[in-house]
């Protein structure tokens, strides 16, 4: 949770940083990694992020001079800023303060949310050049076996994203026997149709690659006996889901 150190300084909690990404947004990217998320994803690959009072604290300056580090790389390659996590919409108002300071700097600025923060997104989305939205299932009981959300809070983000010219990247991420089904993709290319300005969609195929760190930490993982998802299947649903 954000909190004050002295009186006029915001703080927020990072969980990690990666200076060199090239998978969170157009060109190289400095990712910031916040720390907290309330959802509670079967296939969640870094349940390390989830609890907000862990991480490192940091003022918004503080990041924004690490980030300028790297402005070099970000000019040439049409790179910037992206706020990943956990969830960045769960410190609302350390995110607003970091994403301000980037626009005044000339940076680009993303934010890779699955949209179940703490509100405020008017004013977070004044300072984002992109979305990228993990949309995590397509119905209100299919959202709550897997998430342990309620879908009604995404929708919240949602409408308020769609009511802005924000450019948008679309991901979803299909795991067999969950979110894999031809009726589940005709759902979620319903509910991309109401997007006016996505420049991307991606399906991304299920894997298992952080049920070590559930191990590490105690915790069940409730896709135990999920196998990975078979790429090429995937590429032939994503292909699908952009037809006509």
């Amino acid at each position: 949770m954000s909190n004050k150190r002295g009186v006029d300084i915001m703080l927020g909690r990072i969980h990690s940083i990666e200076t060199m990404g090239l998978m969170d947004g157009p060109g190289i990217r400095f990712v910031t990694f916040f720390q907290g998320c309330k959802l509670r994803c079967g296939y969640c690959h870094n349940p390390d992020t989830w609890n907000l009072n862990e991480g490192k604290e940091v003022s918004a300056k503080e990041l924004l001079q690490k980030a300028l580090k790297f402005k070099t790389y970000f000019q040439k390659s049409e790179g910037g800023i992206t706020c990943s996590g956990g969830e960045p919409l769960l410190q609302p108002e350390f995110l607003m303060e970091f994403l301000a300071l980037c626009k005044k700097n000339g940076l680009h600025t993303a934010i890779d949310t699955a949209g179940f923060g703490k509100g405020q997104y008017e004013e977070i989305l004044k300072y984002t050049d992109l979305v990228i939205l993990d949309i995590k299932h397509v119905d209100k009981r299919g959202y709550k076996e897997l998430t342990g959300g309620n879908i009604e809070a995404f929708w919240d983000f949602v409408n308020i994203l769609k009511s802005t010219d924000t450019r948008i990247w679309i991901r979803h991420v299909v795991v067999p026997g969950i979110t894999d089904g031809e009726k589940h993709i005709q759902k979620l290319k319903n509910i991309i149709k109401q997007f006016e300005n996505v420049d991307k969609i991606e399906l991304l195929p299920y894997h298992t690659l952080g049920v070590q760190k559930y191990k590490e930490m105690n915790i069940p993982y409730r896709l135990s006996g999920v196998n990975p998802m078979c790429k090429e299947k995937v590429k032939k649903m994503e292909e699908k889901l952009l037809s006509a």
